[in-house]
């Protein structure tokens, strides 16, 4: 994954908003492609391999409500290729990682699965980027994750091999755990570049991600807000929404600019270094040799001669 400066990747995570319709998914597909997002992304399961039935078996049934066949999760990468967009999912078992790997160009590991290091190994030795969400988890297991990925397979201690996500893995996400300022301090703790998952209502609060210098932006996708009790509709952005936020992007990453601290060249090529600062003019006519004191000047611009 490699970024530019003056960049920044958009996912569109269709994730369960299908609520199991095939035409449904289709049609999401068509409206983020609309959007001119760079991925669009799922999740591939099922409840049988993602959910102890014994203990949780209505959590089972949610799962396996909004699973397809490997036929149909076939047919929706391909319709995002049609589209030429970059199909993406979190794979949730070792089988349709297999399965699906040809399709994907990094691997997501989601929040859920930042401690599940029997998949990311799986993952970890095939050798794609990744971009890890770090929801639910505390900096000493993010610490952990990474150190391990990097242990199975070193090709990730190259910064451009992992994003991290920072993300608040609640649905919806109230305004004071969204929690923003974590971007600062992952990019603080680690030299890979980090990104943010969003679960805010706010389609505003994926610009102020952006302002603190979040490279990736994943967001749920939807057609519509109104009228949906599924709750990831409700954090979801429309294609309304995504449309008006890459419009706002350029603008955002103008005014980010750079991380040095120097005159910037419209200052230079205006000579305000010059004309706006002050320089040290003679209050009287002073004779050569004379002892004077302060009061014997006025600071006045511009900065010619001796700089105030």
């Amino acid at each position: 994954m490699y970024f530019k400066d003056n960049e920044v990747k958009l996912i569109a995570e269709i994730g369960g908003n299908h609520e199991g319709d095939l035409d449904n998914a289709i049609r999401l597909i068509e409206l983020a492609a609309e959007s001119n997002v760079e991925t669009i992304k799922f999740q591939i399961y099922s409840g049988e391999t993602l959910v102890n039935k014994n203990i949780d078996p209505n959590r089972k049934q949610h799962f396996d409500k909004f699973s397809f066949t490997d036929d149909q999760y076939i047919e929706l990468a391909e319709k995002c290729i049609s589209l030429d967009v970059d199909f993406n999912a979190s794979i949730w078992n070792i089988r349709q990682i297999d399965l699906f790997d040809d399709y994907l160009s990094f691997y997501k590991i989601g929040s859920g699965d930042l401690t599940a290091f029997p998949i990311i190994e799986h993952l970890a030795l095939k050798g794609k980027p990744m971009i890890i969400s770090t929801g639910l988890s505390d900096i000493e297991e993010i610490n952990e994750t990474i150190d391990f990925v990097c242990k199975i397979n070193p090709v990730y201690k190259d910064t451009n091999m992992i994003c991290i996500m920072h993300c608040t893995s609640s649905y919806p996400t109230p305004d004071n755990d969204i929690n923003l300022n974590a971007i600062r301090f992952l990019q603080s703790t680690f030299d890979y570049p980090i990104g943010f998952s969003n679960h805010s209502t706010n389609p505003r609060t994926l610009e102020y991600a952006i302002a603190l210098g979040a490279k990736i932006i994943e967001f749920h996708f939807t057609d519509t807000r109104e009228g949906k009790d599924f709750r990831d509709h409700k954090v979801s952005l429309t294609k309304d929404d995504v449309i008006a936020l890459k419009e706002r992007i350029p603008f955002l990453l103008d005014v980010l600019g750079h991380q040095d601290k120097q005159p910037t060249n419209s200052e230079i090529t205006s000579n305000h270094t010059y004309s706006f600062r002050r320089g040290s003019f003679p209050a009287r006519n002073i004779k050569k040799g004379e002892v004077v004191s302060l009061k014997d000047f006025v600071f006045l611009r511009p900065a010619a001669g001796i700089s105030a």
